[in-house]
């Protein structure tokens, strides 16, 4: 019998096994496919200081070419005068001067010569040469690792770390946002896509929680979110992790100027839906960095939403100084909760 009971104990434990390895196989079968593809991270090489922002460019007008001036009118041929001196002095009648018509015309048609030196000049001009604009590609920054001190506040102060890394080859881009609450919570945001002329193009998303990942994949048909939703994909779209180098980008190249005043504005897309987001620039602060110092840097506040989905917002903070990069960044979870990331160091390749 207990031989029996061995055999019977050995064959369930044979059954158990194989369901196991059945599940194993059936669970890689079904396993969602991934819609990211890391890029290689590089060495970084250097710490980035501050240093004083280029000047905007200066675009010189351009002078309106102007139309030569008409030829004057012939001018006709006066009369001669008749001499009234007496004849005893010929000499002093053939030594008075005459009058000079072709001196008269000259003066007349000197304008013609400055409307060429005009015509020299546009063609001298910056706007009127042949040589052709840098590539767009070359506008944007080396790869670069933003390191970050994590402060915030659930159920009491929480402390951590956080980096944001840009991440670029060719015209493709990756985007990560990694904040880590030691042993409490860790999270990461990851875009990837392409860069075009008018700025990034992202075309996945993922973002996830302790190992739970959501994902939105955004196509140039349309966007298709985690549920298996799709809608169309709107003009200038962004993601939660890309928002922060475009903006970089749009402050660095000036097509969007970073003053005290002013707003910016895209739709911005998440696992559950696309939504349209208005930053607010609110004032010029001076944050205090241990490593980097007094740093100036401009508030973006969001701009409240008629309905919102979430109470989770981000507020950024971007410094001309250090090119124009996000120095802090707060994120509110509602009114209490909160997660506040300000600058450590910069590295770049």
């Amino acid at each position: 019998m207990a031989g029996a009971g061995k055999l019977i104990a050995a064959l369930a434990l044979a059954v158990l096994l194989a369901h196991m390895a059945a599940l194993q196989w059936l669970g890689s079968q079904w396993r969602e496919p991934e819609v990211l593809k890391p890029l290689a991270t590089p060495m970084f090489t250097r710490q980035i200081e501050q240093q004083a922002p280029p000047a905007a460019p200066v675009v010189k007008p351009v002078p309106t070419k102007r139309a030569p001036l008409p030829a004057p009118a012939p001018v006709a041929s006066l009369p001669e005068p008749t001499p009234t001196l007496p004849d005893p002095l010929p000499e002093l009648v053939a030594a008075r001067p005459q009058p000079v018509l072709q001196d008269v015309t000259s003066t007349v048609a000197a304008p013609a010569s400055v409307a060429g030196t005009l015509t020299s000049d546009v063609a001298s001009t910056p706007a009127a040469t042949s040589t052709s604009p840098a590539s767009y590609l070359d506008e944007w920054p080396a790869d670069t690792r933003l390191s970050y001190k994590v402060g915030g506040f659930f159920r009491g102060e929480i402390s951590g770390d956080a980096q944001v890394q840009w991440l670029r080859v060719g015209d493709t881009y990756q985007v990560t946002v990694d904040i880590s609450i030691g042993i409490l919570a860790s999270t990461k945001m990851t875009s990837q896509g392409e860069i075009r002329s008018e700025g990034l193009h992202p075309l996945a998303y993922e973002e996830g929680r302790s190992g739970s990942p959501r994902r939105v994949t955004m196509a140039d048909s349309g966007v298709v979110f985690s549920n298996g939703t799709t809608q169309q994909r709107p003009q200038g779209l962004q993601d939660t992790a890309s928002q922060f180098v475009e903006l970089s980008q749009r402050f660095s190249s000036g097509r969007t100027v970073l003053e005290v005043g002013n707003s910016v504005s895209f739709p911005m897309a998440r696992p559950g839906a696309v939504d349209y987001w208005i930053y607010d620039m609110t004032e010029k602060v001076t944050l205090n960095s241990p490593r980097l110092g007094a740093i100036e840097a401009f508030h973006l506040k969001p701009r409240p939403q008629a309905a919102p989905r979430g109470n989770i917002t981000a507020e950024m903070w971007f410094a001309p100084s250090l090119q124009y990069l996000p120095v802090r960044i707060r994120i509110n979870m509602g009114e209490t909760v909160y997660l506040d990331l300000l600058v450590d160091k910069i590295e770049q390749k």
